[in-house]
C-alpha cells in the first residue's frame, strides 16, 4: 500500500530539517478524525458520544428492525437515548443537554453531528430518535414565552434532569397537501383539509394527517390546522396529546427505506384542543412551519451524509477483505478512483452542511442547499458502493442496499428537492446584486 512506500511523505520527511519535519503531517488517520478536530471542543464530545452510542445500540438493531419493523418496541432505545442526553439536545443546559457556547453560535450543529452518526448505522432508527426534535421545534421556535413555560421547559426538565422521555411528532402533511405546504409558492393552492373550528374554550380539530414520522408512538403532536372558513394564512399550530378524545393513529405505511421509524396516519375526529394548547399565536402557523423547516433541513442533510458514509465504509471494508484474480479489490486503480471520488463527495457534503450550521439563526438558502446537495450526493455514493461490490451490494448483510433505500427518502421529506430549489431562489428574490460585485 502507498502508506508503506519509502517515498511517501510520512517516511521521506526524515530528510527534512527540524522545522520542515514540524510542518509535515505524519499521521495516517481517517478524515472523520481530521474533521472532528475542527469542531468546537464540546461539539467534538457530542460527535464521539454519538458514534459510541450508535455502534453500541443502533448497529446491532439495524438489520433486525429493518426486516421486522412491526415487531419492534422502540421505547427501550428512546429511554437509553434520553439517558445519554440525545433527546434534549436542541436546548442548552440547564434545560437541555446541548453545550451552551456552541449553541449560541449554532443552534443546529450539535444535532447535525449526532444525526450523521446515527444515520451511518441505520436511517430508520436515526429518524425514530431525531423526529422527536422536529416535533419539539415549533414549541421552541415560536418564541412565545407562555408556550415555553407551559409545554417546553417542563418536558425538557423531565428529560434532561430525570431521563424521562416524552416523544413528540410533527404533523403538517395531508392526503391532498404534501410538499405544497412546505413551499410558500404552492401553499396558497394547497388542498388543506385539517380544520380548527372555534368553540367555547378552544377548537375542534377534524381531518387527517399522513406520513407522520413517529405518529403512532408519540405522546404529543404539534399539529398545523387552518381555521374553518379561512385559507392557509390562518394556519395555527396546536399541541395535541395522545390521550385527547377523538385523536387516533390510523394505518402505518409500508416504506421502502427507514423502516424502523413508523410513518403513520393521524386521525382527528372532533378533537377538542383547549385554547391554552395553541403553540405561539393564533394564525401564526405558516411562518412557524417555514422556520421549523429551515432549521430541520440541515439535520436531514446530515442524515443523508450518514447514509452515504455508511455505504462508503462498508464498501471500503469489502474492498479490503475481498479478492479478484488474486489481488485485493482495493489494490486495483479503478477501485481506488471510485473510492476517492466517494470521499471527495462525502467531504464536500459535510463541509456544505457545517457551513449551513454556521449561524445562530437558520438561513433558508443555505439550509435548502445543504439538504438538496447532501441527499442527491448520498444516493449517488450509495449507488457507487453497490457498483463496486457487485452482487454482494444487494445482500442485506452488508447494509449497502439498505443505505440506498434510506438515502432515497431524504430526497423527499422536509420538502422534495424540487421544492427546496424553489426555497433557495425565493430567499434571493430581494437580493439585487450588481453584476460587477458578484
Amino acid at each position: 500500500m502507498y502508506i508503506d512506500n519509502y517515498l511517501s511523505l510520512r517516511y521521506s520527511k526524515e530528510s527534512l530539517p527540524l522545522l520542515g519535519k514540524l510542518l509535515v503531517d505524519g499521521k495516517y488517520q481517517s478524515l472523520w478524525d481530521y474533521d472532528t478536530t475542527v469542531l468546537p471542543r464540546k461539539v467534538r464530545k457530542w460527535r464521539k458520544k454519538a458514534k459510541a452510542f450508535s455502534r453500541l445500540y443502533i448497529r446491532p438493531l439495524a438489520p433486525v428492525v429493518d426486516n421486522n419493523p412491526y415487531d419492534f418496541d422502540p421505547q427501550p432505545l428512546i429511554k437509553e437515548a434520553t439517558r445519554w442526553g440525545f433527546q434534549t439536545i436542541i436546548m442548552p443546559f440547564p434545560f437541555g443537554s446541548a453545550a451552551l457556547m456552541p449553541y449560541l453560535r449554532s443552534t443546529t450543529l450539535q444535532v447535525a453531528v449526532i444525526a450523521e452518526e446515527f444515520a451511518t448505522e441505520c436511517g430508520g432508527l436515526a429518524l425514530l430518535l431525531l423526529a422527536h426534535h422536529l416535533g419539539v421545534a415549533p414549541l421552541l421556535l415560536s418564541g412565545h414565552i407562555p408556550t415555553w413555560l407551559k409545554f417546553l421547559l417542563p418536558m425538557y426538565i423531565k428529560g434532561a434532569w430525570f431521563a424521562k422521555p416524552t416523544t413528540m411528532a410533527f404533523a403538517i402533511t395531508e392526503p391532498e397537501a404534501g410538499s405544497d405546504v412546505e413551499d410558500s409558492i404552492g401553499a396558497k393552492d394547497a388542498h388543506i383539509q385539517v380544520t380548527a373550528t372555534p368553540v367555547n374554550g378552544g377548537y375542534l380539530l377534524n381531518g387527517t394527517k399522513v406520513f407522520i414520522s413517529d405518529g403512532a408512538i408519540a405522546d404529543q403532536v404539534t399539529v398545523f390546522a387552518k381555521i374553518k372558513g379561512e385559507e392557509v394564512d390562518s394556519w395555527t399550530c396546536f399541541l395535541v396529546k395522545k390521550c385527547m378524545k377523538g385523536f387516533s393513529a390510523g394505518r402505518r405505511e409500508k416504506k421502502m427505506g427507514q423502516r424502523a421509524a413508523d410513518a403513520s396516519e393521524l386521525i382527528f375526529d372532533n378533537v377538542f384542543v383547549p385554547r391554552r394548547n395553541i403553540v405561539g399565536k393564533l394564525r401564526g402557523g405558516w411562518a412557524l412551519n417555514q422556520n421549523v423547516l429551515n432549521y430541520s433541513r440541515p439535520v436531514v442533510a446530515a442524515m443523508a451524509l450518514g447514509h452515504a458514509r455508511g455505504a462508503f465504509e462498508r464498501a471500503l471494508h469489502f474492498c479490503n477483505h475481498n479478492y479478484y484474480m488474486g489481488k485485493k479489490l482495493i489494490d486495483y486503480k479503478e477501485i481506488q478512483y471510485e473510492l476517492a471520488d466517494m470521499l471527495i463527495k462525502l467531504e464536500s457534503v459535510r463541509m456544505t452542511i457545517w457551513r449551513s450550521c454556521a449561524h445562530f439563526r437558520a438561513c433558508q438558502s443555505l439550509s435548502s442547499i445543504a439538504k438538496v446537495y447532501a441527499s442527491d450526493m448520498a444516493v449517488e455514493i450509495c449507488k457507487q458502493a453497490m457498483a463496486i461490490m457487485g452482487d454482494a451490494g444487494i445482500y442485506h448483510e452488508y447494509g449497502v442496499e439498505k443505505a440506498l433505500r434510506d438515502a432515497r427518502l431524504t430526497q423527499i421529506y422536509e420538502g422534495t428537492n424540487q421544492i427546496n430549489r424553489y426555497a433557495i431562489i425565493e430567499h434571493q428574490y430581494t437580493t439585487d446584486v450588481a453584476i460587477d460585485t458578484i
